[in-house]
């Protein structure tokens, strides 16, 4: 196999399997390295899903995500796409062609587009990754519709606490536990919070560990108060974790322009007007799609739409110099 290619696709989810799904249909022949290390498994964060409702075309009761990632998958390595299940270690945008390592391995490309996700932050309790979808959630958009008139706790206090809180009131009640008596939330949004009837407030709480039911799904949180030194376990039908992401971008540092939360920054194509949408990275050839650089929707259409956008970018890049 060549070592040189048109495009390489470094993560696969949603956004990586759609660029390299039209990249494959443009005759381009992209190979993709899905990945199964820091950023998750092949497929990204959906690979942890148990049903996706709100993913347009499955109205019976929506897909499980392990399914849609494989069927995606399926669907690009039949439009030519070769998938390898690995990490890339290290990366050279300084030059083309860019240089990608897997190991020893040295691949060539005229252009990357990068779809390495991000991922949810959690508290770092021990098995907490394997609950997830289990009673515990990182989105509530995502998982919120499941606990109508249900009891749920969600854990933070920033902004997105805030907004997942005020979400998820359209189903349930909230209990929403914070390790402070402050927070970093803005005071809008904050407010809005406080004056909605269907949120309670457990202040100056830190989690210790998740109560679980005998079928091993979470039913709640063990917590400590850190003005009384109590323990206490605080029980609920299902937990809410909205304490961040971390956009897996670490490979990338030094190389492409990232935020301040370290998220890349796309949008570097000339001639459109201001706030024109691509996916342009601060290097020429290079792309990015997907939770990588999106820090607002981070959804699985949103980042299948970002993965299409990518390719036709790339695809028309190349074009041009050809």
């Amino acid at each position: 196999m060549s070592m040189h290619h048109k495009v390489i696709v470094i993560g696969s989810g949603p956004a990586g399997d759609t660029a390299a799904l039209y990249t494959g249909r443009a005759g381009l022949k992209p190979i993709v390295f899905a990945g199964f290390g820091a950023g998750g498994p092949p497929g990204g964060q959906l690979m942890l899903t148990t049903e996706i409702e709100n993913f347009p075309g499955f109205p019976e009761g929506g897909i499980a995500g392990p399914v849609l990632m494989q069927r995606m998958r399926q669907q690009a390595t039949e439009m030519g796409a070769v998938f390898h299940d690995v990490d890339v270690d290290k990366v050279d945008f300084s030059k083309r062609p860019f240089k990608v390592w897997v190991g020893d391995d040295e691949y060539t490309a005229e252009t990357v587009i990068v779809a390495t996700g991000a991922r949810s932050r959690l508290l770092g309790i021990e098995g907490e990754e394997k609950l997830i979808s289990r009673g515990l959630h990182t989105c509530a958009t995502c998982d919120g519709a499941f606990y109508k008139k249900k009891k749920v706790i969600v854990i933070g206090g920033g902004d997105t606490a805030m907004e997942e809180a005020s979400f998820l009131t359209r189903f349930a009640d909230v209990n929403l536990v914070h390790r402070r008596e402050e927070f970093r939330a803005s005071k809008s949004m904050l407010e809005r919070v406080r004056k909605n009837p269907k949120v309670t407030w457990s202040l100056n709480w830190q989690p210790l560990k998740y109560l679980l039911r005998d079928n091993g799904t979470v039913k709640g949180i063990q917590a400590k108060n850190s003005k009384s030194g109590k323990v206490e376990d605080i029980e609920a039908d299902g937990v809410f974790m909205a304490i961040g992401h971390i956009p897996n971008t670490d490979l990338f540092q030094g190389q492409l322009k990232t935020d301040e939360n370290g998220y890349l920054v796309t949008g570097h194509k000339a001639g459109g007007p201001q706030g024109y949408p691509n996916t342009y990275t601060s290097v020429e050839g290079v792309f990015a799609c997907g939770d990588v650089q999106d820090h607002t929707y981070r959804q699985a259409i949103t980042a299948a739409g970002s993965g299409c956008m990518a390719a036709i970018d790339a695809e028309r890049w190349l074009a041009e110099r050809e």
